[in-house]
């Protein structure tokens, strides 16, 4: 017998024969072992049957999540030693009464995580913010994945009370609605992890005229590439109104977290020491400087009794100051990439003592339906990384550059994935991953069936290109005069992919599609999403199709493709505002404004 369980249990033993919780009382078939409890006044947390707890002296494992699940002809025993290991108990428990009801196999598991800290990153800063039912239902699914942490990427998406005109037109969690998801993630075992960009990646802050003085620049710039303009992002760190801002936004955010974790980001500084720290940075050293600053973040947050994170990738340029950084600093090892080089990077944070997480990603951000094969290589690396170097933490990145058009169900594959491999990243097993999701997500298999499959169909279109796919990418192409960053290269891709490739990725698409229609009527908002996003890849067939049509000068065929093109965005348009407010916050204004993009195009004519 195979059970279908995600993650996979460390050691797992079946028995012969069945158990059958009774309809009545079903708790009091569960007897509740604690191991080694220290104290009499400790009460395990959220047991099933508290009468029945009774301890032992000795454990078999010193793991604090430790857990034992036995089910034999005459009832259940779960064995832990902290509240952890209760809770991953009960999560494989529950999976196992979804998959066979009342009626149980009889079985030995004994298991405990690999990573002490697993943790999912959701991106609501970039187009998409996800109502507070959303989060909610987000939770409670995680949970039984054994996901213990949950960060919410923040730029200007929480509702701070002096700064509505930055936030109020994309949408933000107000203080209120994170108490409640804060709440919830207590109850669940989950640690909600607050999480503000404190350095860079502070564009649409920096657009407002009372804050601009605050930006290293001031003007857009072009990038040294001369293919995009770099917008201002970064604060200046010698400015002496910097600091200030800072603690405004720290002393209204932080106590809506239970967390003695905050995330500062600190990622991806573009600007610095090209204009008002210059000079400072001719002076000490951009590396220096960057590290200063850091540092002045770090007293901030400890006055505030919490725990800095912060991304490490402009650290890893200065290998020589990893030394330097607060020892209770948490450096957050982040790549998406295949390739990455976790094992080099992950040994530079363990040979300097700073604790550290591996930041592997689901790779679905400017894919639009994913890009299963390189997320799968990129978790597997990260967990292999981090395991042999001592990570104490592995987070599931989930970005939305671009827009945000993708939407949670495109994620799930990747979500399930990376938490089996946090857990036990020897015991993954690939194929686990439709039947429980099936399960556990979609609540149909050809449902999940579909959201796998599509992560794989860019390779149709042979194309490998890092942080996207042109599925992802040609639909969502900012308008050139904009020379925006995500998705700039869409408009160029139907110049290296010939027209049979093209179709042949779009008959795919539309077998796929074929599928979720098939389970359509069950109304499922999964089923919905991965309609949505499915449709949207095949616009980017079509349009390809059409400029190749375009270009080649088949003028009858580019406007007969025009038509249909013209007619199905409309659609589309309006298919994707209906849904929108079923899962998200404010409007779509940000997410899928592409569509009218490629109208605008269709009507124009050819895009060179």
């Amino acid at each position: 017998m195979e059970l279908n369980l995600l993650p996979r249990p460390r050691s797992l033993k079946i028995l012969r024969g069945t158990f059958t919780l009774p309809k009545h009382k079903p708790l009091a078939a569960i007897k509740v072992v604690q191991l080694n409890r220290r104290s009499r006044g400790d009460e395990a947390l959220a047991s099933p049957s508290e009468k029945n707890l009774r301890l032992l002296t000795s454990s078999p494992t010193n793991h604090p999540e430790f857990y034992a699940l036995t089910i034999s002809k005459t009832g259940v025993e779960i064995s832990f030693r902290e509240t952890g290991g209760l809770r991953a108990a009960t999560a494989t428990l529950r999976q196992l009464l979804r998959e066979y009801g009342r009626k149980l196999p009889c079985l030995k598991i004994r298991d405990w995580p690999d990573f002490p800290r697993r943790g999912v990153m959701l991106d609501i800063s970039r187009g998409r913010v996800p109502k507070l039912e959303t989060l909610l239902d987000l939770v409670e699914k995680l949970a039984d994945f054994k996901i213990n942490e949950l960060q919410l990427y923040t730029e200007h998406t929480f509702a701070y009370r002096n700064y509505k005109s930055v936030w109020q037109n994309w949408g933000a969690l107000t203080a209120k609605e994170i108490q409640i998801l804060d709440a919830r993630c207590r109850e669940l075992g989950i640690d909600l992890v607050p999480n503000q960009n404190s350095f860079g990646h502070l564009r649409e802050f920096l657009a407002n005229p009372k804050l601009k003085k605050l930006g290293e620049i001031a003007e857009p710039y072009d990038d040294p590439s001369g293919e995009f303009v770099r917008r201002p992002t970064t604060l200046a760190p010698n400015h002496p109104g910097t600091i200030k801002f800072l603690r405004e936004l720290y002393d209204e955010l932080l106590p809506n977290f239970s967390s003695e974790f905050f995330n500062v980001g600190c990622d991806e500084t573009w600007d610095l020491g090209r204009g008002q720290s210059k000079k400072l940075c001719e002076r000490l050293g951009q590396d220096k400087v960057y590290l200063d600053f850091l540092k002045k973040i770090h007293r901030e947050v400890s006055s505030r009794g919490k725990t800095m994170m912060f991304w490490g990738d402009i650290i890893l340029k200065y290998p020589k100051l990893i030394s330097q950084l607060p020892k209770n600093a948490v450096a957050l090892n982040w790549g998406y990439e295949a390739n990455h080089p976790f094992e080099r990077e992950a040994a530079q944070f363990a040979k300097a003592e700073i604790p550290f997480y591996v930041c592997p990603g689901t790779s679905t951000w400017q894919t639009l339906v994913g890009k299963h094969d390189n997320a799968l290589a990129n978790l597997k690396a990260a967990a292999t990384a981090g395991k042999k170097f001592g990570a104490m933490g592995f987070l599931i990145t989930d970005w939305g550059d671009g827009g945000h058009p993708q939407p949670l169900a495109v994620s799930w594959p990747m979500f399930a994935a990376g938490a089996t491999l946090a857990w036990n990243s020897k015991g993954f097993d690939e194929g686990k991953l439709i039947p429980v999701l099936s399960r556990d997500i979609f609540g149909k298999s050809k449902i999940a069936d579909a959201a796998v499959d599509l992560g794989f169909l860019h390779k149709k279109l042979g194309i490998k290109a890092p942080n996207e796919t042109p599925l992802g990418t040609v639909i969502a192409a900012p308008p050139l005069e904009e020379r925006e960053l995500f998705c700039r290269n869409g408009l160029k891709w139907f110049a290296k992919i010939p027209a049979k490739k093209i179709r042949t990725a779009l008959e795919e698409i539309e077998k796929q599609l074929k599928k979720l229609n098939s389970n359509h009527a069950d109304n499922s908002i999964h089923s919905c999403e991965l309609t949505l996003a499915a449709r949207m890849g095949t616009q980017s067939c079509k349009f390809m199709l059409w400029q190749q049509a375009t270009a080649a000068g088949k003028n009858s065929e580019a406007k007969r493709l025009a038509q249909i093109g013209i007619r199905e965005l409309k659609q589309l348009q309006k298919d994707f505002n209906s849904y929108w407010p079923q899962r998200n916050k404010a409007t779509p204004k940000h997410c899928a404004a592409f569509l009218q993009w490629r109208i605008d195009d269709y009507r124009r004519g050819f895009i060179k």
